[in-house]
């Protein structure tokens, strides 16, 4: 009796002793990795932008002679001088009125959508409309371009801001939808149901309880799509053709010449505009994260 008890727990401890060692080390095995990594992917992101910054300070007779890599002994303010008296501003101007007249309309009837979608899942119209958002997300753009350029020749909005405003709503909306409906269905019923005894319509509620609730999924979702409308492409290339229409991207083509490119303004022009991307994230980076805490923790 006294034999078997001595001898038992010796295994277990033993057994308890080399668990934790075998799990700290294969953790700490796995977090090497995963630094060795995250190094390694921070090289390959900053490589790239490390070039742009300062060959945009380069002159152009003196970038094909240097190496890539070393910034320029006398470095030259001349590119940015020259993206700016080339109608910069009207560019941004125009990229700014393109991507905000698209985000707002997009993300409020999104919302809305997704509300009546989830409140009223009941009915037949909105389960089909709850599909027709989710067969949007099977349309690529570039599938649709040639339909959406004829829609825009009948309505006769070609060359305009607006042709660009309308096809970018249509397709910021799916995802939209589906995002901020799988947020809002999360929301407890309990909530919904006590504004309701207390005499709240649904315009009330939507604002007033559904709106803060899934505030983390609406900057979220609004960022999201002012990223991809401002990087739009395809769109401004298609539907427009004056100068004075053109947006960022499609403006980037000024300096392309018939037999080269200017290479230090062309990255000019990629560091300005991604300025405000940047100041933009600057700003509402604090925002955007203690929104998503505040998703995560309800």
């Amino acid at each position: 009796m006294t034999t078997t008890l001595t001898k038992t727990p010796r295994p277990q401890k033993t057994a308890h002793m080399e668990g934790p060692r075998r799990t700290r080390s294969a953790t700490g095995r796995r977090n090497w990795l995963g630094g060795l990594a995250g190094w390694l992917w921070l090289a390959i992101v900053a490589v790239p932008l490390y070039w742009t910054l300062i060959t945009s300070f380069k002159a152009r007779t003196r970038y094909y002679a240097s190496n890539p890599l070393v910034p320029s002994t006398d470095p030259t303010l001349e590119n940015y001088r020259l993206v700016i008296e080339s109608d910069f501003l009207q560019y941004f101007l125009n990229s700014v009125v393109v991507t905000v007249g698209a985000v707002v309309p997009a993300v409020v009837v999104s919302f809305m959508a997704a509300y009546a979608i989830v409140r009223g899942w009941r009915m037949r119209v909105l389960r089909a409309m709850n599909g027709l958002f989710l067969m949007g997300l099977a349309i690529p753009l570039q599938a649709t371009i040639i339909p959406v350029y004829l829609i825009i020749i009948k309505l006769q909005l070609y060359d305009s801001l607006l042709a660009l405003i309308l096809p970018a709503i249509a397709f910021a909306i799916p995802l939209s939808v589906l995002v901020l409906a799988n947020f809002i269905r999360d929301v407890p019923k309990e909530l919904f149901d006590s504004m309701r005894v207390d005499g709240a319509t649904e315009w009330t509620t939507l604002w007033r309880l559904a709106a803060p609730l899934t505030r983390p999924a609406i900057l979220t979702v609004s960022i999201f799509n002012a990223l991809t409308i401002w990087n739009g492409f395809l769109l401004p290339l298609v539907l427009t053709q004056s100068p004075d229409r053109r947006t960022l991207p499609l403006a980037l083509w000024t300096f392309q010449g018939q037999y080269g490119v200017n290479v230090p303004a062309v990255l000019a022009a990629v560091v300005l505009t991604t300025l405000p991307v940047l100041v933009l994230y600057a700003f509402g980076r604090r925002q955007l994260l203690s929104g998503l805490t505040a998703g995560f923790s309800r």
